[in-house]
């Protein structure tokens, strides 16, 4: 194993063992090599001099202790040998060399939805644009019309089978976006469904509000008057969802075939007036101002990207936003203009990465493949693509606790049978997980 020389834990990060400390844990995890994504422990993905950074954050033949769903305590596997004695052989888990990382986090997704759109795939494959099918009644509101016929069970069972597909390759955390309701009782019916996936399954789901998606066919007459009134009406239902507690967050679909930059200003002042963080799809087909608007906003992400002007990216690095890159949608469209990833680094600007998993454009529920899709179409590093799938997704959703591993930190966490953490993107069709962890208990998701 090739070590970094800043891979060993060192003061003042490292904590001593006392007698106290030693019986208190609830679980302990040795013989660990770790991927922390820590500053703490060098972590630095945009370090002037990437000799002077640990990468990855990674330490060696470590151990970790949990107490009540946190991580307690990091330590070198010497320090702990001589206490194990002291807890039961469930409290222990011997990683074996293995690899621990963060528990994935999937920051960008619809997989609430009914139906299936395979047909709009083979209309494609034979020239059709994405913008001539959504012309056509399909795209965005083709699902929208099968997601209002569903019953609010049949929608839950469909949408945990992709929520399943994901845990399986270790994410422990998820967004999941309203928008193919796009009317009040629909939007809420899938919020709905969000919640009920989270407890089921008793992961983090941050539910954002998209009902500003697309224009719903009721108000096609006379396009860009109804718009107007459109966005009236989802800022309407906003405070209503918001008091029922199923909003986290607000986006919309900022392009030339949706909403303006006007039309969506108007539903991220309803958002600010609830304290309701915002995010939105912007750049993906065109550049119309979508990511200064949400930089004036101070938002949590952008998203996709694709025209992203570097203009703009100055203005994302002053707002602290992450840019949310989604290649499975780049990859679906056959799309040839790629993200600016040397301008988005150049401003350190962080770069999220997330499945889009949703039925049109993104049919995707591996967030393993995103990661190899973001280094062979994008050119990030598997570092960066690893990054953009812990620490960065977690900060993409406002998650302070989650996303990588010290002190203090929600203990989710992913355990892989892998020879070093650059595999997880390297590989394509091989799933290295060998557990997740969740709030400090070990689940058997998989």
């Amino acid at each position: 194993m090739n070590e970094s020389k800043n891979s060993v834990l060192k003061s003042p990060t490292e904590q001593t063992l006392d007698k106290s400390t030693t019986t208190s844990f609830d679980h302990v995890i040795i013989n660990a090599n770790i991927a922390t994504f820590s500053a703490q422990y060098g972590f630095d993905i945009y370090a002037d001099n990437q000799a002077d950074s640990n990468p990855y954050g990674q330490l060696h033949h470590a151990a970790i202790g949990i107490k009540n769903s946190k991580i307690a305590w990091i330590g070198t596997q010497d320090q702990i040998t001589a206490h194990l004695p002291k807890y039961q052989t469930s409290q222990i888990t011997d990683a074996d060399g293995k690899w621990l990382t963060p528990g994935l986090i999937d920051c960008h997704t619809h997989i609430v939805y009914g139906g299936n759109r395979s047909n709009e795939f083979e209309a494609r494959l034979q020239g059709v644009s994405y913008q001539d099918i959504a012309a056509q009644g399909g795209g965005i509101v083709a699902t929208v019309s099968a997601t209002r016929a569903a019953s609010i069970e049949a929608l839950f069972a469909q949408s945990e089978k992709r929520l399943v597909a994901l845990m399986k390759e270790g994410v422990t955390s998820i967004e999941i976006k309203s928008g193919y309701g796009l009317d009040l009782d629909t939007e809420r019916k899938m919020l709905t469904v969000a919640r009920q996936l989270g407890e089921k399954y008793d992961i983090h789901v941050s539910t954002t509000y998209l009902a500003a998606h697309a224009l719903p066919p009721e108000y096609k007459s006379h396009e860009q008057d109804l718009a107007d009134d459109y966005i009236d009406q989802v800022c309407e239902w906003l405070p209503i969802l918001h008091a029922e507690g199923l909003v986290d967050a607000v986006d919309g679909f900022c392009e030339n075939i949706a909403f303006s930059s006007d039309q969506i200003r108007r539903v991220f002042e309803v958002a600010r007036s609830l304290d309701l963080p915002v995010k939105l799809h912007a750049e993906q087909l065109s550049d119309i101002g979508g990511s200064a608007l949400v930089a004036e906003y101070k938002g949590l992400s952008s998203d996709h990207l694709e025209h992203l002007s570097e203009t703009d990216i100055v203005k994302m690095a002053a707002s602290d936003t992450v840019a949310v890159i989604l290649p499975g949608a780049f990859y679906t469209l056959r799309d040839t203009k790629l993200p600016p990833i040397e301008a988005l680094r150049k401003h350190q600007v962080p770069m999220a990465i997330s499945t889009d998993c949703n039925p049109g454009t993104s049919p995707l529920t591996s967030l393993l493949l995103a990661m190899n899709m973001g280094c062979t179409l994008f050119y990030l590093t598997p570092e960066e693509v690893l990054a953009g799938s812990t620490v960065y997704a977690a900060k993409a959703l406002g998650l302070s606790n989650k996303g990588k591993i010290e002190v203090g930190c929600d203990a989710d966490l992913a355990l892989w049978d892998i020879a070093r953490p650059a595999d997880l993107a390297y590989q394509m069709g091989l799933n290295p997980i060998q557990g997740i962890m969740v709030q400090g208990q070990w689940r058997d998701t998989i």
